[in-house]
C-alpha cells in the first residue's frame, strides 16, 4: 500500500460528521439532487414472505415492547419511514440507480447509507409497495460501484456525479449491511428475479471474510484497505460488531469461521466493559491492540481525540448489541445490553432528554444537547431489562416526539432502525 494511500484511507471512517451550524453549505451543494416521492410510479412487487407488521418472527422470551397497541407501534414506524424515504432516497445519475443521500457526510453518497437503505427497504416490504424496486436500484448501485481493492465489496464514497472517490476502497460497516440486506431480500422475494440476491450475498460475505476480517483476531478491520504490517491492521470499530449479522452469515454460508467471529466480538465487548467501563458498560469508538490486549484508543487514532470514548461511532453499539439480544436471547448479548441500560437509566434519572452527546467510558459527559443517534439506541437496551418498562416507554415517546432531522441521514437512519426493532419488526434471515 502506498504512503499516499495510507494517508487517504483513514478518512473512509469519517463517512459522516456532526451537523454544524454551517450545514447550509453542504445542503446547497446537494440541492440539485432529485427527490423521489414515497410512491413514485412502480408496480407493486410480489408479496414479501416476511411483510412488515406481520410479526411472524417473535423475539426471545422476556423481551419488552413499548406500551400501546401493536397497530399503533407499527404505524409510528411507517410514518417515520415515509419521512426518511422522502428526505434521503433518491434516483440520481440515471442507470437505474437508487441511492440514500448523506447530507451530513463528507460526500453525497457513502457505503454506510446504502447499507442502511438496503436493510431498511427489505424490512419495510409489505408496508411499502415500492420496496423491491428501491432495493433493486440500491443493489445495482452496489454492483456498479465496486471497491478498487476487492470488486465484491462496495466503494466507500461517491461524489455528486456518482463517481467513486477517495481511493475507491471499502468500509466494513457498509459492506456488513449490504450483505445482510441481500440475505433479507432473498428471504423476502426469492433470488430468481432480476438479481440473484443469495449469490450476491454469498460473494459479499466471502469478500468481507477475505479482506475486512482479521484472520488472526477474528475481529473486523476498518476496511479492505488495511493489511498486515500497517498501523491500522489491529484496530477495530465497535459499531461494526453486529453479531446478528454474523449469525446470518453463518447460516447462509455454512462457514464455521463465523462462529469464531461471533465469539471473538462478544468476548472483546465483554472484556472492554469489564476492564474499562465497569460502571457504565460503554464501549469506545475504536479499539487498538486487538492482537494482544484490546483497549480503547488512546486519543486520536483515526478521527479525533475522542476515538477512545463513547462518541459518534460507538453511539450505535446499544442498538447493535441489543438487536442480537432481542432476536437470539444470547446470554452475553443480553448481559452487555443490560449493563448499558442500567447505567444510562440511572445516569439520567429515567429522563431521555438528559441523554447527552457522548461520554467518556467512566460516564463523564462530553457534550450537551440531544441527538437521535445517541438517545435512540438506548431504547433497545431497555427492551432487554424486565424492570425497565417505564424507561422504555419514555425512550419510545421521545423518539416519536422528535421531528426527523432531514439534514442527518446518520441520526434519522439510526432512529428508524431502532424503531423497527422496538416495534417487533426486526428479524434475522
Amino acid at each position: 500500500m502506498s504512503q499516499a494511500h495510507q494517508h487517504r484511507s483513514p478518512h473512509h471512517s469519517r463517512r459522516w460528521r456532526r451537523p454544524l451550524a454551517g450545514f447550509v453549505v453542504t445542503a446547497t451543494a446537494l440541492a440539485g439532487l432529485s427527490a423521489l416521492g414515497p410512491t413514485a410510479g412502480a408496480a407493486p412487487a410480489a408479496d414479501p414472505a416476511v411483510p412488515f407488521g406481520g410479526h411472524t418472527r417473535p423475539y426471545a422470551t422476556g423481551i419488552l415492547k413499548p406500551s400501546g397497541t401493536q397497530a399503533t407501534l407499527d404505524q409510528k414506524v411507517v410514518d417515520y419511514y415515509n419521512k426518511w424515504k422522502s428526505a434521503f432516497v433518491r434516483q440520481n445519475c440515471g442507470n437505474g440507480w437508487y441511492q440514500v443521500i448523506s447530507p451530513d457526510a463528507d460526500h453525497p453518497y457513502v457505503a454506510e447509507a446504502q447499507g442502511y437503505g438496503m436493510v431498511i427497504t427489505a424490512t419495510m416490504a409489505g408496508a411499502d409497495p415500492n420496496a423491491k424496486k428501491i432495493f433493486d436500484g440500491l443493489t445495482k448501485w452496489v454492483i456498479d460501484h465496486p471497491s478498487s481493492i476487492n470488486r465484491d465489496l462496495l466503494a466507500a464514497e461517491q461524489d455528486t456525479s456518482c463517481k467513486s472517490v477517495n481511493g475507491g476502497d471499502a468500509a466494513t460497516d457498509g459492506d456488513l449491511d449490504v450483505a445482510y440486506g441481500l440475505l433479507l431480500a432473498d428471504k423476502q422475494w426469492g433470488s430468481s428475479g432480476t438479481y440473484d440476491y443469495k449469490a450476491l450475498a454469498l460473494k459479499h460475505i466471502a469478500a468481507i471474510k477475505k479482506d475486512e476480517l482479521n484472520p488472526t483476531t477474528k475481529l473486523l478491520k476498518l476496511g479492505d484497505w488495511t493489511s498486515s504490517g500497517d498501523q491500522y491492521y489491529y484496530i477495530s470499530r465497535t459499531s461494526d460488531w453486529m453479531v446478528d449479522h454474523f449469525r446470518a452469515f453463518r447460516t447462509a454460508s455454512g462457514d464455521s469461521t463465523w462462529d469464531g467471529v461471533i465469539s471473538a466480538h462478544q468476548n472483546a465487548a465483554g472484556t472492554l466493559q469489564s476492564a474499562y467501563a465497569g460502571s457504565t458498560g460503554l464501549l469506545p469508538d475504536f479499539v487498538v491492540n486487538t492482537n494482544s490486549s484490546p483497549k480503547p484508543a488512546p486519543g486520536k487514532v483515526l478521527e479525533d481525540a475522542n476515538d477512545g470514548a463513547y462518541w459518534w461511532n460507538a453511539c450505535r453499539t446499544p442498538w447493535r448489541i441489543a438487536d442480537d439480544a432481542v432476536t437470539s436471547g444470547d446470554s452475553k448479548s443480553l448481559a452487555q445490553a443490560r449493563k448499558m441500560n442500567t447505567w444510562i437509566k440511572s445516569k439520567t434519572g429515567g429522563d431521555p432528554k438528559k441523554i447527552a452527546i457522548g461520554y467518556k467510558l467512566n460516564g463523564t459527559q462530553i457534550s450537551s444537547g440531544s441527538e437521535a443517534a445517541f438517545f435512540a439506541p438506548f431504547t433497545l437496551a431497555a427492551m432487554t431489562d424486565p424492570g425497565s418498562q417505564a424507561w422504555l416507554d419514555a425512550l419510545w415517546n421521545k423518539m416519536v416526539a422528535t421531528p426527523i432531522d432531514t439534514g442527518s441521514y446518520f441520526s434519522a437512519s439510526i432512529q428508524l432502525q431502532v424503531m423497527i426493532t422496538a416495534s417487533g419488526n426486526h428479524w434475522v434471515p
